[in-house]
């Protein structure tokens, strides 16, 4: 469950960070586009996420 939900943080981080960041441009109406606080919340949410992948790796290990 917690890798699932890592993967899942990790791939929505990256789309909200390329979009706060201008790189991806889909959907075509989005409001995140270039703006810098979507870039930053979907960095903080690719962090959260690695923090769970880790987490779940650690857990499968012990």
């Amino acid at each position: 469950m917690l890798r699932a939900a890592g993967m899942f943080l990790v791939a929505l981080g990256c789309i909200w960070a390329l979009q706060g960041v201008g790189v991806l441009h889909w959907p075509a109406d989005s409001f995140m586009r270039g703006e810098r606080q979507w870039a930053l919340r979907g960095g903080a949410m690719i962090l959260a996420g690695s923090l769970l992948l880790w987490l779940a790796a650690r857990r499968r290990r012990g």
